[in-house]
C-alpha cells in the first residue's frame, strides 16, 4: 500500500534499544513495540526486526492494537539488542476539526459513548491528577464551549506550563511529578495532557512513535531521531495533536502503538534470569527519504 502524494513524506526510521547486564543472563523472555502501525495517515512499505543474540520472532497485535514482536533468548548473554528498521510514507494534518466542531459536551456524557471509551476516561498511575490540576481542568471546560476547543486549549495550557527538558525525569515518572517540577519529555506532557482531558469527560490515549525532529528537513540526511508521544482525543471521531510542540500530528510523526499510558506501549520490556541490568541504550535515527 502506498500513500504517496505531492506532500507526503517517506521515512526510513532505524531504532536500536537493549538491555547490559552485570554478569551472563540465562534466558530472557521479552516483548518489542517498535513495528509502525498501518493506518489512514501512513503506510508501511517494510519493516523488520533483528535480535541479537538470535532468537525466532513472533508477531501479533495486542489489546489496543499495537503490533508486538515477542521473543525468547535462551542462550548465555550479556547484553540483548533489538534493531527495528521501517519505511514508512507519511501525510500532513489533512482535515482538522475546526474549535466549534465535533461531539457537544452532553453527546460525550450519553451512556453508549462513556460504554464505549470507558477504559480512556479513567485515570492511571502515570496520569492522576491532583485537586489543582482537577479544578484547572475544570476551569478550561467551563470556559470552552465545545469538547474539541477544550482540549486544544488543555494542550496550550500544559505546553505553556511544563518546559521540555530532557532527561528531566525517567520513565517510571508521572504526569503529577512533571507538573510539580514544571519540566518533563515528551511522555510527561502526553501523561499530563491525557489526565486533563479526561478529566473533562474526553476520551483520551496516549499515542507512541517517531518524530522527524526537523520540519524543514533535506532529503537523504541522516539525523538523530526521537522516540516520541503525543495524544489523541474522541470528539466523535479521533484527533491527534503533539502538546509537546503545540501542532497537529503530520509528516513527521509516525504512529506504532496507543493505550492509556506508556505502560501499555513501552519500546521494549522483558523478564530475564541473571544478574541485575547496568543500564538500557537506545539509538534512534531517522531519514527522510523523499
Amino acid at each position: 500500500m502506498s500513500i504517496a502524494s505531492v506532500d507526503s513524506w517517506r521515512l526510513k526510521i532505524q531504532h536500536r534499544s537493549g538491555f547490559d547486564y552485570a554478569g551472563p543472563v540465562s534466558s530472557s523472555y521479552n516483548e518489542a513495540r517498535m513495528w509502525p502501525r498501518n493506518e489512514t495517515h501512513q503506510a508501511v512499505l517494510d519493516a523488520r526486526v533483528e535480535v541479537w543474540p538470535p532468537a525466532r520472532t513472533y508477531r501479533y497485535e495486542d489489546y489496543w492494537g499495537t503490533v508486538v514482536t515477542a521473543f525468547d533468548v535462551h542462550a548465555r548473554h550479556e547484553a540483548l539488542t533489538v534493531t527495528a528498521t521501517s519505511t514508512v510514507e507519511t501525510l500532513p494534518p489533512g482535515d482538522l476539526i475546526e474549535q466549534g466542531e465535533g461531539a457537544a459536551w452532553d453527546e460525550l456524557a450519553v451512556p453508549e459513548n462513556v460504554d464505549r471509551w470507558y477504559e480512556l476516561l479513567l485515570g492511571t498511575k502515570r496520569t492522576g491528577l491532583n485537586d489543582e490540576l482537577t479544578g484547572i481542568a475544570a476551569d478550561i471546560r467551563a470556559a470552552h464551549a465545545t469538547p474539541h476547543a477544550a482540549a486544544l486549549a488543555v494542550c496550550e495550557f500544559v505546553r505553556g506550563e511544563v518546559t521540555y527538558q530532557p532527561g528531566a525525569t525517567g520513565v517510571q515518572s508521572d504526569a503529577l511529578h512533571a507538573w510539580e517540577q514544571r519540566k518533563g519529555v515528551c511522555q510527561d506532557i502526553s501523561h499530563l495532557t491525557v489526565g486533563l482531558l479526561r478529566e473533562m469527560g474526553l476520551p483520551a490515549r496516549y499515542v507512541s512513535g517517531y518524530l522527524h525532529p526537523k520540519p524543514s528537513a533535506a532529503i537523504g540526511d541522516s539525523v538523530v531521531g526521537q522516540s516520541h508521544a503525543w495524544v489523541e482525543w474522541w470528539v466523535g471521531r479521533w484527533t491527534a495533536f503533539d502538546p509537546t510542540n503545540g501542532v497537529p500530528v503530520g509528516e513527521r510523526h509516525v504512529v506504532v502503538g496507543r493505550g492509556r499510558e506508556y505502560g501499555d506501549v513501552p519500546p521494549l520490556k522483558g523478564v530475564y534470569a541473571g544478574p541485575a541490568s547496568t543500564g538500557q541504550g537506545v539509538e534512534v535515527t531517522i531519514t527522510r527519504l523523499r
